[in-house]
C-alpha cells in the first residue's frame, strides 16, 4: 500500500457494481455513496449499476435496471428475489460494457463479484481488473438472518463464495473481515486488503458545541422529546441481526431504575414491530422515541442528539459503519464485544456481551451517570475520527490500487 501514491495516475473509467436499492440511507449504501463521492473528487468518472429503487443522488451517474413492479424492498438481508434481479443487474452491466470503455470494475458484494466475474469470462474485447469490495462472509451473514441451516445448502454456497475470492484484489471493510476470508477460504494474504470504512468529518461534526440550538429545535420542536432527560441514540437499520431487540430489552430496565433517560431509536424497517414490543414490555410512549427512517444528509443533526450512543450488533464478520459516525460528532458509544467493534474504537468504545441486555442496561446507567467520562471520550472519539479516519485517505488508497492493478495487467 505504501508504493500506490508512487505510481503514476490518470483519470480512469470505473464500473460500479451494486447489487442493492441504491441509494437506502443505511449501511453498505453509506460505504458506496462515500468512496464515490471520494473518487469523483479525486477525478474519476464512475458509473453505478444498480437496481431499479432508489434514490438518485444529485451528481452521480446511476444507471438502473428495468423496473420489476411488485419487487420495492429497501432493507437490508438475503432475497430470493435476487435470483432474477441479480440477471437484470448482469444485463445492464453487459449493455454499460459493450456501448462505453471502462478502465476498472468495482464490484460490491458477492453478487457484484459474481457479475463481474461472468461479464469477464465473456471475452469482451479484453479483461478488465477487478475490486471486489467485501463488506464481509456472504455465508456468515446470511447464517446471521436465519438462512443456511441445511447442511447441503451451506456447503453449496461455501462453494460460491469461495469462488468469488478467486484471482481478483478483495478490499474489506474491516480488518477481522480481512482475516476471515485469508484464513477460512484459504485466500493469499496479499490479494486480501483491509480498507475500513470512514467519515466525513466536516459533515459528521459536534454539532453541540457549535449550534446547541439547532439541537434544541430538533429535539423540542421536531421530535418533541421530554426536557431535561438524558439521551440515548440509536441510529441504524432496526432488525434482531442489529441487537434492536436487546436494546428495547434495555432499556426496559434502564427505565425501570431511572425517570430522567429518554430512548431515540431511529432507522427502519419493522418500527411497528418494535414499539409493540417496547409496548409489551411495559415501556411508555413518553420514555420512548422511534422516529422512523432518516435521511443521510441529515443524520449528523439526529446522532448529536445523543448523550451516548449505542451500538448492539450481533455479527462478528460485518463492518459497523454508523459507529464511525458516532465517532465524529464525539458522542460515547457502548457496543457488543466484537472484533470489529474494537478494531473502530479501540480503547474509546465500552463493551458488552451480545445479547446480554442485562449488562447493557448497566452499563448505559453507569456511563450517564459519569459526565466527566462523556466529556473525555466525546474530546478523545473526535480526534480518532479526524485522525485516523477520513474517506480521502480511503479514497487515494483505492485510487492507488486502480493504477497498480492496470500497470500489472499492461505488464502481463
Amino acid at each position: 500500500m505504501k508504493n500506490m501514491n508512487q505510481i503514476k495516475k490518470r483519470p480512469l473509467r470505473i464500473l460500479m457494481i451494486a447489487p442493492t436499492p441504491f441509494f437506502s440511507d443505511r449501511g453498505c449504501h453509506v460505504r458506496i455513496f462515500e468512496e464515490v463521492k471520494v473518487l469523483q473528487k479525486l477525478g474519476h468518472k464512475v458509473t453505478i449499476c444498480t437496481y431499479h429503487i432508489g434514490k438518485n443522488i444529485e451528481g452521480f451517474n446511476i444507471k438502473r435496471t428495468i423496473k420489476i413492479p411488485w419487487y420495492n424492498k429497501k432493507e437490508a438481508g438475503p432475497s430470493y428475489h435476487k435470483l432474477y434481479l441479480d440477471k437484470l443487474l448482469f444485463m445492464l452491466c453487459y449493455k454499460e460494457l459493450m456501448t462505453k470503455k471502462y478502465d476498472i470494475i468495482h464490484a460490491h458484494l458477492h453478487e457484484g463479484v459474481f457479475i463481474a466475474k461472468w461479464l469477464n469470462l465473456l471475452n469482451l474485447g479484453k479483461l478488465l481488473p477487478i475490486v471486489f469490495d467485501a463488506q464481509g462472509s456472504m455465508i456468515k451473514e446470511m447464517q446471521d438472518h436465519g438462512y443456511l441451516k441445511n447442511r447441503a445448502l451451506y456447503a453449496l454456497f461455501k462453494k460460491v463464495e469461495n469462488w468469488c475470492y478467486k484471482k481478483d484484489i478483495i478490499i474489506t471493510s474491516s480488518t477481522n473481515a480481512a482475516n476471515l476470508i485469508v484464513n477460512e477460504f484459504k485466500i493469499p494474504k496479499k490479494r486480501v486488503i483491509p480498507m475500513c470504512d470512514a467519515v466525513d468529518t466536516e459533515v459528521f461534526y459536534q454539532i453541540n458545541k457549535k449550534h446547541p440550538e439547532k439541537l434544541d429545535k430538533i429535539k423540542y420542536e421536531e421530535l418533541k422529546l421530554p426536557s431535561k432527560k438524558k439521551i440515548v441514540a440509536y441510529l441504524g437499520v432496526l432488525s434482531d441481526y442489529q441487537g434492536v431487540d436487546t436494546l428495547i430489552k434495555s432499556a426496559k430496565i434502564v427505565l425501570e431504575k431511572r425517570n430522567d433517560v429518554h430512548f431515540v431509536i431511529m432507522g427502519y424497517p419493522d418500527v411497528e414491530k418494535y414499539k409493540n414490543l417496547a409496548k409489551k414490555l411495559g415501556i411508555k410512549d413518553y420514555e420512548i422515541t422511534f422516529t422512523g427512517k432518516i435521511d443521510y444528509n441529515r443524520a449528523p443533526d439526529f446522532i448529536s442528539i445523543g448523550d451516548i450512543a449505542v451500538s448492539f450488533k450481533k455479527s462478528k464478520s460485518e463492518a459497523n459503519g454508523k459507529l464511525y459516525n458516532y465517532m465524529a460528532c464525539g458522542i460515547p458509544c457502548i457496543v457488543t464485544d466484537t472484533p470489529v467493534n474494537k478494531e473502530i474504537l479501540g480503547e474509546l468504545g465500552i463493551y458488552v456481551p451480545v445479547d446480554d441486555h442485562e449488562k447493557s442496561a448497566e452499563e448505559i446507567i453507569r456511563l450517564l451517570d459519569d459526565g466527566k467520562k462523556r466529556k473525555e471520550l466525546s474530546k478523545k472519539l473526535r480526534e480518532k475520527a479526524v485522525s485516523d479516519y477520513s474517506w480521502m485517505s480511503v479514497g487515494k488508497n483505492i485510487d492507488g490500487l486502480y493504477h497498480r492493478l492496470l500497470k500489472e495487467m499492461k505488464i502481463k
